[in-house]
């Protein structure tokens, strides 16, 4: 594996970046977590989509802007291999809400799957902050 494999995929009329753009960033911010290896797949859909694989696969009926499935046979953190679906509705309301471009949410989106991946958690308010600063810090790389 190349050390970072890293592909999107968008379903039906959805917006995915350009790899490109997103491949130089993205590498800084992978390196300053101190991954080795990822083979990660982005895949782009909508707000109903992602409610449905909520629904079906986590038992949670609610709206969110990213879901991630770890693909790795055991635990690493410093090789990663995922599947990640992110809404792109959410990201273009979460962007408008927090009054930052598209890109910017989309980058914090991304890395939030990451992030999870290593074993950070939002799940109260103390970790969403600290897990809030990180993704702020490696989204500026």
């Amino acid at each position: 594996m190349d050390k970072y494999n890293i592909f999107f995929e968008s379903h039906g009329e959805r917006h995915s970046p350009d790899l490109p753009t997103f491949a130089d960033w993205f590498e800084r911010a992978l390196e300053a977590l101190e991954i080795i290896s990822a083979d990660l797949l982005y895949i782009f859909c909508s707000d109903e989509e992602l409610l449905t694989i909520n629904r079906d696969a986590l038992n949670h009926d609610y709206y969110t802007d990213i879901i991630t499935f770890d693909m790795s046979d055991e635990y690493s953190e410093t090789q990663l291999e995922a599947d990640m679906y992110i809404s792109v509705d959410r990201v273009r309301e979460n962007a408008t809400t927090h009054n930052v471009s598209y890109e910017s949410e989309l980058k914090r989106v991304m890395i939030h799957g990451v992030l999870h991946l290593l074993g950070h958690t939002d799940s109260d308010t103390i970790s969403k902050v600290a897990m809030r600063e990180l993704e702020s810090k490696l989204i500026t790389l």
